[in-house]
């Protein structure tokens, strides 16, 4: 089943990225990843902390004890939030490369290197347009997400909805972020790329949630990156570029 062999592509992207003349396109996304760690979680963990212990505190003595449900929904929120979050923004700064890193593997896996038609300063423009993007769509729909997710949560029964919604709208984007590298070298705008998606739902759903999953591991998160573009460009190889052709 596609939705089976999707997580697959990224255990074989762990196995692609570090093959030769591709692993030099791996250090500088991971250094940038470290650093993304560590400067989101101090940015943003104390504001949260501190605004969660504010409304704990407007709480009467006698719902005090809701503060042993509320961390557990926030820790489970945060990280959620923080996995996309780091994608996105570390994608942003690491786009170039990540481009180059897809065009190197699909040179390993099919013997040619792919051709977009641009100049190199066009492609490194063209890929930070392209997360622009991305973080706009990604906008577009969070935030409806999020506010139906507030309704859905005073719901008895329906709220039980909420982490499936989440998590298929994560592993979607995810998706989507991924494959967006080796579509990019072929030159496919960005509705084209969710075209290509569509016709393969279950098979980048599968992938994408393999890679929500990784990136909520901790220090395994910092190599998903770019074993997630290696794994994306093998499935693009394989299944998603003949989709395309069709």
């Amino acid at each position: 089943m596609q939705t089976l062999s999707g997580p697959t592509y990224l255990l074989r992207g762990f196995r692609l990225m570090w093959q030769p003349g591709v692993r030099m396109f791996v250090v500088m996304p991971l250094i940038i990843n470290v650093i993304a760690v560590v400067g989101l979680f101090l940015w943003l963990w104390p504001p949260i902390q501190a605004t969660v212990d504010g409304w704990l505190a407007l709480l009467p003595g006698w719902l005090m004890w809701l503060g042993f449900l509320v961390w557990p929904l926030v820790w489970a929120l945060a990280i959620l939030a923080f996995c996309l979050i780091l994608t996105v923004t570390a994608n942003l700064v690491a786009a170039p490369f990540n481009g180059f890193l897809a065009a190197r593997v699909e040179e390993r896996l099919t013997g040619t290197l792919p051709d977009s038609g641009l100049s190199l300063w066009q492609e490194s423009l063209q890929g930070l347009v392209m997360e622009l993007r991305k973080l706009l769509f990604l906008l577009m729909w969070g935030i409806p997400l999020l506010l139906l997710s507030l309704v859905l949560f005073f719901i008895p029964g329906l709220n039980g909805l909420i982490p499936v919604l989440w998590g298929l709208f994560g592993a979607y984007m995810l998706a989507l972020e991924y494959v967006d590298y080796p579509a990019s070298n072929h030159g496919l705008s960005f509705a084209a790329k969710r075209r290509v998606l569509a016709q393969d739902r279950w098979l980048t759903l599968g992938f994408g949630g393999m890679v929500t999953l990784a990136t909520a591991v901790p220090l395994l998160n910092l190599l998903v990156m770019p074993a997630a573009v290696a794994g994306a460009t093998a499935m693009w190889v394989e299944h998603l570029q003949k989709e395309n052709a069709v």
